[in-house]
């Protein structure tokens, strides 16, 4: 089976999280991506949330860069360096898709921006990842995943009614944002198989808050209106929320009428089905006396019960799991949510690509590589002679001594 992507060659110039999963995702598909790392640390996801002990009992990289950086390949580059950069215009020739997430003006500034590269290439496709994108008061500006959580306005709608702003939990705007890079790049990819020409793809962690954001904006372009935290609630139904049960806690939505009669049968018709909770719009209107009179049943029923009674009656339910509980659960092996790889270092498990193709799958055919494991491959296979990588390592384009890889 010949994979979709086979044959494409991406070269990733990434760090960290949304821009090397979008290189991962590549990977899936059969790209071969080439990660370039500098030569004296690599990338900062190697380390990023676990301490010195932590990584020597894992024997490598951090589980954040396991998580975005398999299915690749780790080339040591120092960018920094003349030589370096002579690299790299060397392997750009031959690659297809180029991915960055420097600062604005970086790789312009060593010689490997678009502008500098579109004439000689006329095929790349060549993507630009920023934090606040590429032009305008705050290109130049840094930022991270909770930075665009709270200047998208994203913060300000999490947390408790009247508490301070709460982070969500996961980089959710950085994961959105890898998506908008292969969505990007594959549509680019598709212009360029009809046309013969590539293109610049720019996104952003702002455009992709922004899309997050998307339908709490145009409410405020229309009405005016800005919304304010919830908790677990949300403001187009009720009940549409988390509720207490005796061990833990369940999610209950029912947004129409006719659910909502299936869920006051099915969990106390006696308490829950009075005539001013009958209708939708009721509901939103006396939504702290809906919320506390199904608080009052559930809280005295396990979660599971919960969840059989409404399941029973088609009404959407879901338990509250913690991490451990959601990772093992059964329904994501199930639909092929996740890649377990038997390497060097023994089974482990990966969350799969997150779609499936029916003919052409994503698959997991290598692991989060060493830092610099397959320099020098890469460099045989894009012609360089023995020679001429002796004279590249002097001119220190791949650092000034070779470490043990981590």
């Amino acid at each position: 089976m010949t994979a979709v992507l086979e044959g494409i060659k991406v070269l990733d110039f990434s760090r960290v999280f949304a821009a090397p999963d979008s290189a991962q995702l590549f990977g899936d598909l059969g790209a071969d991506v080439v990660k370039i790392e500098n030569p004296v640390k690599g990338d900062d996801c190697r380390y990023l949330g676990a301490t010195t002990q932590e990584l020597q009992a894992l024997g490598g990289p951090s589980p954040s860069f396991r998580a975005f950086n398999r299915n690749k390949r780790s080339m040591e580059l120092d960018l920094a360096s003349e030589a370096g950069r002579d690299v790299a215009r060397r392997l750009i020739a031959s690659a297809d898709i180029l991915v960055n997430n420097f600062r604005p003006g970086t790789m312009a500034r060593w010689g490997l921006g678009y502008e500098d590269l579109r004439e000689t290439h006329p095929r790349l496709i060549y993507c630009d990842f920023h934090a606040y994108g590429g032009k305008g008061p705050l290109a130049g500006v840094g930022a991270n995943d909770l930075a665009l959580q709270a200047h998208s306005g994203l913060m300000s709608i999490t947390g408790e009614e009247g508490g301070e702003p709460v982070r969500a939990g996961s980089a959710i705007i950085d994961l959105h944002a890898s998506l908008a890079i292969v969505s990007g790049v594959l549509a680019a990819l598709y212009h360029r198989e009809r046309t013969g020409k590539g293109q610049k793809v720019e996104t952003s962690l702002l455009m992709s808050s922004a899309h997050l954001m998307s339908y709490f904006y145009q409410d405020y372009w229309l009405t005016g209106h800005k919304h304010r935290p919830m908790g677990t609630a949300n403001h187009l139904s009720v009940p549409n929320q988390a509720f207490p049960a005796s061990d833990g806690h369940v999610v209950i939505i029912a947004p129409s009428d006719e659910m909502w009669q299936r869920l006051t049968h099915a969990l106390d018709p006696e308490v829950l089905d009075r005539p001013e909770f009958r209708t939708a719009s009721e509901r939103l209107r006396l939504r702290h006396d809906v919320v506390a009179a199904i608080s009052d049943v559930t809280r005295s029923l396990s979660k599971h019960e919960i969840h059989a009674r409404l399941s029973a009656v088609k009404v959407n339910v879901s338990i509250v799991q913690d991490i451990g509980e959601a990772a093992e659960d059964p329904q994501l092996a199930a639909i092929g949510g996740i890649f377990a790889f038997e390497g060097d270092e023994g089974p482990a498990r990966y969350v799969a690509t997150p779609f499936h193709l029916s003919d052409t799958p994503g698959e997991m055919r290598t692991p989060p590589p060493a830092l610099g494991a397959h320099t020098d491959a890469v460099l045989r296979d894009a012609g360089f002679a023995e020679d001429e990588v002796s004279d590249l390592r002097a001119r220190g384009a791949f650092g000034k001594a070779r470490k043990t890889p981590q």
